[in-house]
């Protein structure tokens, strides 16, 4: 025996090699896998350094042009200007946002309000029904307890006799009242757990506003945009102010240093208009609703209008007469429109 296993070796060593074999093998798989997957993370965070240094070279850029375009005395009151004028522009941009923020909360408050009304009015209904029906269970419990006290009594008060040819019959009678007041006070039972039930029931859950209430923002959210622009055309400077935000500082040049000290005045002007743009005047609900009429979409799921149907400027004055010239206030993105539309 000792003979065999020194020319076949024994089983059990032979077994114990070959599964740390295969631990090897496993864990040097496991190994490459892992060293793929950092090698991979590498050149992720490589690329990642290129960008942010890509990055980097084209601020550092910007901030040279600018400090040359200051130390220019004939370009230093340009940058200020140009600064000035983006500044309202982005002012206009949250002034816009911060309503059509406020419009969508307000909708969708009016919305839930709506459906809860709805909602209880129809809970109210269905609890007075479920409350009509244990009374009427009420009631029935009751004559039935009667009759089986009464059909009890008049088997006590039977004689011998004639509970010998009756007494059967009745016995039958009253097991029938038992089963029935049984059965009835089980439904009654039903019907107030069904109440409670619907007492306790929480309201549905709001899914959301409509196709033709995101139409109607939309619309509202056109007129406030155009009420910014008239605000700033009084002053001369919606175009400026609209440019500023499409180029970069040195792209444009406003004139002398005069004329730019001009220009500083309307816009500190045109601050103080902004501040006073109310977005609950008459004047945008009804503008709202002239571009209403005219609006169109380009399906029946949409609900931002096609820029050109409302690319018209509304303008109303203190006696109500409507002016209007071609400004496409949506299809030119102005004030960021696009990023504030309901969807």
């Amino acid at each position: 025996m000792s003979s065999l296993t020194a020319i076949f070796g024994n089983s059990e060593e032979k077994t114990e090699d070959s599964d740390k074999l295969m631990e090897l093998y496993w864990n040097r798989a496991e190994l490459k896998k892992e060293f793929a997957g950092m090698r991979k993370e590498r050149y992720r965070l490589q690329d990642r350094i290129k960008e942010q240094e890509g990055k980097t070279a084209r601020i550092q850029q910007k901030v040279d042009h600018l400090e040359h375009l200051l130390a220019d005395p004939d370009w230093a009151h340009n940058v200020v200007v140009f600064y000035q004028l983006r500044g309202l522009g982005k002012k206009s941009e949250r002034k816009l946002a911060r309503f059509a923020e406020k419009l969508k909360q307000q909708r969708e408050q009016k919305k839930r309000k709506s459906l809860l009304v709805d909602w209880n009015e129809e809970c109210k209904v269905e609890a007075q029904a479920v409350k009509e029906q244990i009374v009427l269970k009420r009631d029935l419990v009751q004559q039935l307890e009667d009759q089986l006290q009464s059909e009890q009594r008049r088997l006590t008060s039977m004689n011998a006799f004639t509970r010998l040819f009756r007494g059967r019959s009745a016995m039958k009678h009253i097991d029938s009242l038992a089963t029935q007041l049984e059965v009835t006070v089980q439904e009654a039972q039903l019907l107030h757990n069904n109440l409670e039930e619907l007492m306790n029931r929480k309201p549905p859950d709001h899914q959301g506003l409509d196709i033709a209430t995101k139409r109607s923002i939309n619309l509202f959210i056109i007129a406030f945009a155009q009420q910014l622009y008239i605000q700033f055309d009084k002053a001369g400077i919606a175009g400026l102010v609209k440019e500023s935000t499409e180029k970069g500082a040195g792209a444009i040049n406003y004139g002398t240093h005069y004329e730019c000290q001009q220009i500083i005045e309307r816009i500190h002007k045109s601050i103080e208009r902004l501040e006073q743009v109310t977005e609950s005047a008459d004047l945008v609900k009804k503008r709202a609703m002239m571009l209403g009429e005219r609006a169109k979409f380009s399906g029946n799921d949409d609900v931002v209008p096609a820029p050109e149907s409302v690319a018209s400027l509304i303008r109303i004055d203190a006696n109500g007469r409507v002016g209007e010239k071609d400004l496409n206030i949506a299809g030119e993105n102005y004030w960021g429109i696009w990023s504030v539309f309901s969807r």
